[in-house]
């Protein structure tokens, strides 16, 4: 094996990562697969220089250009090769492996027994495009982690553009120091799947910008539990800007005239005022001024006592006021007194009132005896206002209810 080596290292064959050169013929040696596979040694373990010959050849100068040097040997004659060597033009590194792996590497085409074929788990192939979620699940970490976490995936997908936002964010990165900042604001662990169902598009907010809304809401005087409550009520408060916070918080004062303080206990009550279209808010004050005839203070007196009322739908509170007024009689400053009824459905006003004219006990006068708030003709349970207001039984309530 030395006398190899000291020929290959004389006429430099391989180059410096190791692998033959174009020269192979050079110098009578054997070609170096033969040697390996007769050697059977790692090619990490050959030593050998590179470049040109280490020593001068000592045998007689060539005779041609290009003709190869005989180098001086200690071997005997007998011992030289007998056949031209075997011309190798390039060996890589792989090929080397693998002719010291015991066992060949397995082939596509190779065949396999059916016990095998059956213990083969193909992972599944993940689609192109897809209309839901869960076809994704299985091959994200961040679905999968925030199905964990409770988030309904199948609400989320009918939300524009949220279920691609889910798909370019990661876990780690991009969610988790928004779920930290939820914490800090005061959702609790177990509202935090059912927050972001609601509005997953906070998902891609900067935190920075979340952090500067809450400090705002500090700085009008929100406290922190204030501020905990408006974001659970109103999930999308956060992703609105500074400015239109303060442009929401200052319409709604101007436009009601009430006080900075029954501004802000408004808005705490009812934060989806701050959150919502403007334009349904200011046609039912119009409806509430114009076609019901209520005075200003008296809208400001309903909307700061139901907030609720602004953004209700203009033909229920049409139907609703009239039959509470054209068909009960009940006057604009009772109404204004309990403008919670404008929340109740109209059956539930219909079925009572008509009730209470069969038993002649439908008196809203206050002034009159066996008065009937309008609250408490709406607000109990029927088996409560059966005993306590019409002074009857639940069944006689369920038969008069089958004869209209």
């Amino acid at each position: 094996m030395a006398v190899w080596v000291r020929q290959a290292a004389r006429c430099g064959w391989l180059t410096a990562s190791g692998l033959l050169g174009p020269r192979s013929r050079s110098c009578g040696a054997a070609p170096l697969p033969a040697l390996l596979s007769g050697l059977r040694l790692p090619p990490w373990r050959l030593n050998v220089a590179v470049g040109r010959c280490a020593q001068p050849c000592r045998a007689q100068p060539c005779r041609a250009k290009g003709e190869a040097c005989a180098p001086r040997s200690s071997l005997p004659v007998a011992v030289k090769q007998e056949q031209a060597p075997e011309t190798v033009s390039d060996l890589s590194t792989a090929k080397l492996y693998e002719d010291w792996d015991d066992v060949p590497p397995s082939s596509a085409l190779e065949e396999i027994s059916e016990e095998e074929a059956v213990k083969i788990i193909a992972d599944p192939i993940l689609p192109p495009q897809s209309s839901t979620l869960r076809d994704y699940v299985d091959h994200s970490e961040t679905l999968t982690k925030l199905v964990h976490l409770g988030v309904d995936l199948s609400q989320v997908e009918k939300r524009q553009k949220a279920g691609q936002l889910l798909l370019t964010l990661d876990f780690e990165k991009d969610i988790t120091k928004i779920l930290l900042f939820l914490k800090d604001v005061g959702i609790e662990d177990n509202q935090l799947g059912p927050f972001l169902t609601k509005n997953p598009y906070i998902l891609g907010e900067d935190v920075e910008a979340l952090e500067t809304r809450v400090a705002y809401l500090k700085s009008k005087k929100f406290g922190n539990a204030e501020i905990t409550q408006m974001v659970s009520r109103a999930p999308y408060l956060l992703l609105f800007s500074v400015e239109r916070l303060d442009n929401r918080l200052g319409f709604f004062k101007n436009e009601l005239g009430l006080s900075v303080k029954k501004t802000k206990d408004l808005v705490i009550r009812f934060p989806r005022l701050l959150t919502g279209k403007l334009e349904p808010v200011k046609e039912n004050l119009q409806v509430c001024l114009v076609e019901f005839g209520f005075q200003r203070n008296e809208i400001q007196q309903i909307a700061f006592k139901t907030p609720k009322i602004l953004t209700a739908s203009k033909k229920r509170l049409r139907r609703t006021f009239d039959y509470l007024h054209n068909i009960m009689g009940i006057p604009h400053n009772m109404l204004t007194r309990f403008p919670q009824v404008f929340n109740s459905r109209l059956l539930r006003i219909k079925e009572r009132h008509m009730f209470l004219i069969f038993l002649g006990r439908a008196q809203y006068d206050p002034t009159q005896p066996s008065y009937i708030s309008l609250d408490q003709l709406v607000s109990l349970p029927d088996e409560v206002f059966c005993t306590e207001i019409a002074k009857t039984s639940m069944q006689d309530f369920e038969k008069f209810l089958k004869t209209i």
